[in-house]
């Protein structure tokens, strides 16, 4: 195929759409990453004050979370447009890079966080305590098995993800948007949730600093609860996603591209 062959069948629109929605999952996937090293308070955030509850032997619980929860939602969305219309395949795909991708952003954090900083930099913030470059550290690193129980949770949440959905859209068919989409997040969601917490806070660390089975229920069920959430809160935005796609592509190829999906399985 030559050069300008490529260019046109780049430019199509199925093709460019998937460049669109893959770069948008696997980017939101990565930083979401990048940025878990925060956490916050999701009530205080939104004015409240913080919940207290009590769940398997835990106490004073509330609704805190890394930051990168907040881009998680999107992926969640992104996951199950791509499904709908490029199937199991271009799930699984996107799922793979985004794995090799959050690999080597990690790999380059740490490469970045060994360099010796210079001395003017360390200087012009010499305001910030102890140092910029301790702070620098700190901000960007992370435990290797929480890296680790991270990377697993997303890839086999995904998997799953999908597999649902389809089993859902072998029964409804093309009806019933929000079953296939919400059910197989609020299913896939529940192992993502304590198995990123099994894998960086049980398996990995030594036995003085394994956290107890009942702590891991306790937290994985409150991160839970906001993925449940959020799955049901947007639902909407699905539908309007699926509008936009179906007024870009014309009701032609975006049927078309929908039976190619369901019938690769």
């Amino acid at each position: 195929m030559d050069n300008f062959s490529m260019k046109i069948d780049i430019y199509r629109k199925e093709n460019l759409l998937f460049i669109l929605l893959g770069s948008f999952f696997v980017t939101n996937a990565v930083v979401s990453e990048v940025i878990g090293s925060k956490i916050f308070s999701l009530e205080k955030t939104l004015g409240f004050q913080p919940v207290d509850w009590h769940l398997f032997f835990q106490e004073h619980l509330s609704f805190t979370y890394t930051a990168g929860v907040i881009l998680w939602p999107v992926v969640f969305i992104m996951t199950d447009i791509i499904n709908e219309y490029y199937g199991k395949k271009g799930v699984r795909f996107l799922s793979y890079l985004t794995v090799v991708m959050i690999s080597y952003a990690f790999l380059m954090i740490y490469l970045c966080i060994q360099v010796v900083p210079a001395d003017f930099w360390l200087a012009v913030h010499a305001d910030i305590k102890p140092d910029i470059n301790t702070a620098y550290e700190r901000v960007f690193s992370q435990g290797l098995w929480i890296i680790l129980g991270s990377i697993s949770a997303f890839l086999i949440g995904q998997l799953l993800d999908v597999k649902i959905f389809q089993q859902i859209r072998r029964i409804t068919g093309e009806k019933h948007i929000w079953l296939r989409a919400t059910g197989s997040t609020l299913v896939s969601q529940i192992i993502d949730s304590f198995v990123v917490l099994f894998i960086a806070f049980y398996v990995g660390p030594p036995a003085s600093q394994k956290w107890a089975i009942s702590q891991i229920l306790a937290v994985g069920t409150m991160n839970y609860l906001y993925k449940f959430f959020m799955a049901l809160l947007l639902t909407p935005v699905i539908y309007f996603v699926h509008y936009l796609i179906e007024s870009y592509l014309g009701n032609s190829l975006s049927a078309s591209m929908k039976s190619a999906a369901a019938k690769s399985e």
